[in-house]
């Protein structure tokens, strides 16, 4: 090579090469294709930006559209065969009930005073009439216990939210939407991986007693039994009806799939702010109130559950900015399983949940397998000098066909 090529091409180029190394570790960082590494982006806006993921990539033919209702889908012979063992357990002479949108203002004016389907949405009701039903959990038994969840995850910027969970030492039952688990598994994974509970929250999040018996089965179907146990290796056993919309009808449902209903008593209404009258002030004054009344002994018998969300910024930064003064207030914050001492939060057996004791005690840690066992990501909480180790890896090496590239364009300048 010439040396007026050189001092006309090469040194340019080498410079340019070396200007881009700098920012290679960042294309590593950005590499999105395991929990831990998803869970170290402190950036909401990269934290929400859409990754491929191949688990999900190669079955998405298996589930509903997201974010569409449910429906059974065509050859689908395990989800028929499923519903098939469920229907005859399924009350046929219950109506369904308005619209999929929460309209109910045509149907209530001729539904029975007498609740004869307890529907919560009409008149709360939560113990059922359709024989063989447990009651609904909206409390939790221990006295003093706030059993503490989110509805609606997992939402794509909450890394800073569970990380200060994870600071905290507190574990949560969230309740995931299925269209979300499939949108952003590595941060459905974070759930398992922090070794929070999780419960199900239907595939739309659409009103329950709107839908037809086989559509409300499917809204639940491909959650539990397919989307949570694709990306996080679990099946769970217990779930909550998006807005609380439940009759015995839907309860028969959950009930044949194996799971428990969680309602509550309180609710915080922050996923309300901003819409209509409901302003972040309001969202405020419902958490004093569940603390005043904490402070007033009304839970000196059994605890409370109450209703907030992993929905958006707001909801997260209102759980974080209580969470404070309600630790002061309540002696003990646990997950819904722990309060009710259901150590087998998932249909798996290899994995578990400390007793209320064993978690008020400060054994808070779940057990269960690690990703080279086949099964839930995780040992239940991040092992953070192991993260540390990979994230200043990721920041600092270079990967080593950049490496190769570099030596290639170097040689050839430098050839006759």
């Amino acid at each position: 090579m010439r040396l007026s090529t050189l001092v006309t091409l090469g040194w340019p180029l080498f410079g340019l090469m070396l200007g881009i190394l700098p920012l290679l570790p960042n294309v590593r960082a950005q590499d999105r294709t395991t929990e831990a590494a998803e869970a170290a982006i402190k950036d909401g806006t990269a934290e929400c930006a859409p990754y491929y993921y191949a688990p999900v990539a190669t079955r998405i033919s298996s589930f509903p559209v997201i974010w569409q209702p449910a429906q059974i889908l065509p050859n689908d012979t395990n989800a028929e065969a499923k519903w098939s063992s469920i229907a005859p357990n399924v009350p046929s002479n219950m109506s369904v009930k308005g619209t999929i949108m929460g309209d109910f203002s045509t149907f209530t004016p001729t539904y029975s005073s007498s609740d004869t389907d307890c529907w919560w949405t009409y008149h709360q009701c939560v113990t059922p009439k359709f024989p063989g039903l447990p009651p609904d959990l909206v409390n939790v038994p221990e006295p003093h216990t706030l059993g503490y969840g989110f509805d609606d995850g997992p939402n794509c910027s909450h890394n800073a939210f569970y990380d200060y969970l994870a600071n905290q030492k507190q574990k949560a039952t969230m309740f995931l939407v299925g269209s979300n688990v499939l949108d952003w598994p590595l941060e459905a994974q974070r759930v398992v991986a922090d070794g929070h509970e999780i419960c199900v929250h239907t595939w739309s999040h659409r009103y329950m007693t709107a839908l037809q018996s086989p559509d409300a089965f499917a809204e639940l179907y491909y959650i539990q039994i397919q989307a949570v146990k694709l990306v996080t290796g679990v099946t769970p056993t217990c779930w909550r009806a998006p807005f609380g919309d439940i009759d015995d009808r839907i309860r028969a449902i959950a009930h044949g799939l194996g799971l428990r209903t969680i309602g509550w008593q309180y609710d915080s209404n922050d996923w309300r702010a901003g819409t209509g009258n409901i302003t972040p002030a309001d969202v405020d004054g419902n958490y004093y109130a569940l603390i005043a009344q904490a402070n007033s002994g009304q839970f000196d018998t059994a605890g409370a559950i109450m209703l907030t969300h992993e929905l958006n910024n707001f909801t997260m930064s209102e759980a974080v900015k209580f969470y404070p003064q309600l630790k002061a207030t309540f002696k003990h914050i646990v997950p819904m399983g722990v309060a009710m001492n259901h150590t087998q939060p998932y249909v798996e057996a290899n994995y578990s949940l400390p007793t209320f004791d064993e978690y008020i005690s400060g054994k808070t840690e779940t057990k269960g397998p690690s990703a080279s066992d086949g099964g839930a990501i995780g040992k239940g909480v991040h092992n953070e000098s192991k993260n540390g180790a990979m994230r200043r890896h990721e920041l600092f090496s270079v990967p080593s066909r950049w490496l190769f590239l570099l030596g290639y364009v170097l040689v050839s300048l430098f050839a006759d």
